[in-house]
């Protein structure tokens, strides 16, 4: 029975070269694991890290789209508020400031009673100085608004008209100190009666 199942054969030694493959195959296997969860986790980060950045990006994307609707719905309403309306009156001034010639336009809403200031083509202030215009009114010149102009780009600026009772007849504006004053000390820029 012992020769039907093939127990009868006497056992051999393998070849040398055999033994040293075998072995090798089985540290292979070994290695092919630690290269492969490496290789995982190299795809793992790299993905959690394009996620977050994704993530980040589309983030700040938002952000800006939502800050440019706010400035776009905040344009169409000085747009249909100043311009369209026809209780606006225009009033555009010529102005020359450090050599150069430039223009204050206003655009004075009198049912609204607000003003839309835009000046172009003005010198940017030194450091300590900035533009300040002026409502001229029956009791006198009132500030209005504090202009600084630090750039040699045009600058557009809201501001409400003085208390009720209190008549607005003309503008002015004066380079001031950059805190602004309480009345006019400094070059005069224009004054004109509205």
């Amino acid at each position: 029975m012992t020769d039907w199942l093939g127990m009868s054969v006497p056992p051999r030694t393998p070849r040398p070269e055999l033994k040293g493959r075998v072995l090798a195959r089985a540290v292979a296997r070994r290695r092919r694991w630690p290269l492969a969860l490496a290789a995982g986790l190299v795809l793992l980060a790299a993905g959690a890290g394009g996620a977050w950045w994704a993530h980040r990006t589309i983030a700040a994307l938002g952000a800006e789209r939502d800050r440019l609707a706010a400035r776009v719905a905040a344009l169409e309403d000085t747009v249909s508020s100043f311009i369209h309306d026809p209780a606006t009156r225009l009033i555009q001034v010529p102005v020359s400031t450090g050599g150069r010639v430039g223009s204050v336009t206003i655009f004075a809403d009198g049912v609204r009673h607000r003003w839309l200031v835009r000046c172009d083509g003005l010198a940017p202030n030194a450091r300590d100085q900035a533009y300040q215009l002026w409502f001229v009114t029956t009791k006198g010149i009132e500030p209005a608004a504090v202009m600084p102009m630090d750039r040699d780009e045009p600058m557009v600026m809201g501001m409400p008209l003085p208390r009720a009772g209190e008549p607005v007849t003309g503008a002015a504006m004066s380079i001031e100190p950059r805190a602004g004053s309480a009345s006019p000390s400094g070059p005069m820029v224009f004054r004109i009666d509205l």
